[in-house]
């Protein structure tokens, strides 16, 4: 049985990979990720994130279809109090930033389409630098109050304005950060290690990083002179294109191949022993992709692997 972690000072314990739902009604349609959804909680996951924005960016779709697909599934499989649902807020083409209002209003919106009650986790998306952080802080507390969320989180947040978000959360007895996910892995740790994690690690929070496989560099499906069919494969593909991107790909693979596992679990289970860390999140389109991302649960890299890896993408 694996292990759930807790996720900062909250309630919320969570296996160790938080299935993405950026996929889902965009390259995965609502029976495709029905199939990854049912394969995730089959292999033991009770961990879902998505974003009210997703996926806005796709031609005929105007936000909120992950939020739907996933709202469905929990009705169809009735595992509601089973599955630890995480959303965000302040990116909806209708519900930019941050102002008290929007969080509001945009809270109801997606309670109303994941057809629930009550958020798990609820994420500021982006920060928003025009809206105090009193006043961010003071709608979501409104919304923990008001039962309609449980705990809240930040992403894309810079450590100054966590650490002010933290302090008045301290100082008025409000709803205090938890989480924070920030964008972090193998070939991007300086987006997070620093004076962000510092922060997320003297406030107690969890980190539940984003892009931890690279937009799928780190799985090892991207080689020199190898075709991949994805919506992300330019954004992959250019760390091929770096040293330390080569480097981190020679090491993922001298690792796996000494364990027997897949690149992608190797990557994720270097995240998932870092500092703060809860658990990585990432995304699946197809039932095929899974296993290599749930077996980060039962994956525990070595000192000497973790400083192979740690070395190789300094």
């Amino acid at each position: 049985m694996t292990s759930l972690r807790t996720l900062g000072s909250s309630d919320l314990a969570v296996f160790p990979l938080a299935l993405g739902g950026n996929v889902f009604g965009w390259t995965a349609d609502q029976a495709q990720s029905f199939a990854v959804l049912d394969a995730y909680a089959a292999a033991g996951g009770n961990f879902v994130d998505t974003a009210d924005s997703y996926s806005a960016w796709v031609p005929g779709n105007e936000g909120g279809e992950s939020e739907t697909i996933i709202g469905k599934w929990i009705a169809a499989r009735g595992n509601r109090s089973d599955v630890v649902v995480a959303t965000k807020v302040g990116a909806h083409p209708q519900y930019k930033g941050l102002s008290g209002a929007t969080v509001k209003a945009a809270a109801e919106e997606s309670l109303k389409r994941l057809g629930t009650d009550y958020i798990d986790l609820y994420y500021t998306h982006f920060d928003d630098p025009g809206v105090p952080v009193e006043e961010i802080i003071t709608a979501l507390d409104q919304l923990v109050k008001e039962g309609k969320v449980r705990a809240i989180a930040a992403s894309n947040v810079t450590a100054e304005r966590l650490q002010a978000s933290l302090d008045f959360s301290e100082r008025e007895g409000l709803a205090r950060y938890v989480a924070l996910q920030p964008h972090y892995n193998l070939v991007s740790r300086d987006t997070y290690e620093g004076d962000l994690r510092d922060t997320a690690a003297r406030g107690g929070l969890a980190a539940v990083p984003y892009f931890a496989l690279a937009s799928g560099f780190l799985t090892g499906k991207y080689r020199p002179g190898a075709t991949v069919d994805s919506a992300r494969a330019q954004g992959a593909g250019k760390h091929l294109e770096t040293e330390r991107g080569v480097k981190v790909l020679a090491a993922l693979d001298q690792v796996a191949g000494a364990r027997g596992a897949e690149i992608a679990t190797v990557a994720l289970a270097w995240l998932a022993a870092q500092p703060t860390v809860a658990a990585p999140i990432a995304s699946a389109r197809t039932v095929e992709q899974l296993p290599a991302l749930t077996a980060v649960a039962e994956l525990e890299l070595t000192d000497d692997e973790l400083a192979v890896l740690t070395a190789a993408s300094a």
